[in-house]
C-alpha cells in the first residue's frame, strides 16, 4: 500500500525548499551558500517523531526503504551523462582524470582516525569516499543500508549539512592565499557533489569575477567526472583499500583483526 503520508510530506518539504531559494552571506574573505536541499534535509528531520512528531516510525522505515529506488535513478541520470559529455570530458585534459586518484587521500585520513574514534564495520561505509550518492548506492548495494557499512555511509547527512558551509569557507581562504592557481581550485571543487561545488564555486567567481565562465567550466566537468568515474574508482580502489586499511588499523588498536561478535555483526 501507498505510503501517501510519506509522499505528501515529502512534496511539502521540496516545495518549502524551493521556495526559500538560494541563499548566501560573507563570512571572512570567504561566502558561505545554503542551497534547498539543505532545507529539505533539516526540515525532515524535524519532523520526525523526535521533534515535531509529524511523521510517524513507519514513514521514517518506508523512506528507508525508497532510498535505493530513488539512487537508482540516479545512477541512471549519471549513466545518461556519458556519451554526449564524452567530447568534453578527453577534452578537459588529463588533470582532470589524474586528480580523482586524490580521492583516496579521504581513505588513509578517514579510516585511521574512525578506527581510533572506536568505529568498526561502520568506518567502511563513512571512510572509503567524501560519501555522496553515488557512494551511498554503492555500499547500499554491496552490504546493504541496514548494516554497519551502510550507518557508516549515513556521513552522507554530515556531508550535506556541513559540507556547503566547510567548501565556501575553505575555497574562499585558499583563494585568499594565492598559493594555488584559480583553475586549480575550481577544479577541486568537484568533488561530485553538486552542492558543495556550487558553494565553492559561488565563493570563487567572487573573488575572480574576470575568470567566472572559467572557472564554471572546470568546476563542473570535474564534478561530472567525479561523479562518473568516482563509481568506479570506489568499486575497484578505494573500498578494497578500506577493508584492507582497515585490518590493518584494528591490529594496531585492538592486536588482531575483529571478529564478526567483536564487531557487531
Amino acid at each position: 500500500m501507498i505510503n501517501w503520508r510519506l509522499h505528501i510530506t515529502a512534496l511539502a518539504l521540496v516545495v518549502i525548499a524551493e521556495l526559500i531559494g538560494i541563499k548566501s552571506f560573507s563570512l571572512g574573505p570567504g561566502k558561505v551558500v545554503f542551497v534547498p536541499m539543505l532545507y529539505a534535509l533539516i526540515l525532515g528531520i524535524l519532523t520526525t517523531p523526535h521533534f515535531f512528531k509529524l511523521t510517524k516510525q513507519k514513514d521514517m522505515e518506508d523512506a528507508g526503504s525508497l532510498v535505493g529506488i530513488t539512487l537508482m535513478l540516479l545512477m541512471a541520470r549519471y549513466g545518461t551523462l556519458v556519451g554526449p559529455t564524452l567530447p568534453k570530458i578527453i577534452s578537459a585534459s588529463p588533470a582532470l582524470i589524474l586528480q580523482e586518484f586524490g580521492n583516496l587521500g579521504t581513505v588513509f585520513l578517514g579510516v585511521p582516525l574512525a578506527v581510533a574514534f572506536g568505529l568498526k564495520r561502520e568506518t567502511i561505509g563513512a571512510a572509503h569516499s567524501i560519501a555522496r550518492e553515488p557512494n551511498v548506492a554503492l555500499i547500499g548495494e554491496k552490504y546493504g543500508l541496514d548494516t554497519p557499512e551502510g550507518r557508516g555511509v549515513s556521513v552522507y547527512i554530515a556531508g550535506t549539512v556541513c559540507g556547503t558551509i566547510f567548501f565556501g569557507i575553505m575555497a574562499s581562504f585558499l583563494a585568499a592565499l594565492k598559493i594555488f592557481h584559480p583553475y586549480s581550485l575550481a577544479m577541486a571543487s568537484g568533488v561530485g557533489s553538486a552542492s558543495m561545488m556550487s558553494a565553492s564555486l559561488g565563493t570563487l567567481t567572487v573573488m575572480y569575477p574576470e575568470m567566472a565562465d572559467q572557472l564554471a567550466a572546470f568546476a563542473t566537468a570535474s564534478n561530472m567526472l567525479s561523479g562518473l568515474d568516482g563509481v568506479y574508482m570506489a568499486v575497484f580502489l578505494a573500498l578494497p583499500l578500506t577493508e584492507w586499511l582497515y585490518k590493518k588499523c584494528c591490529i594496531i588498536k585492538y592486536g588482531h583483526v575483529l571478529t564478526k561478535e567483536e564487531e557487531g555483526k
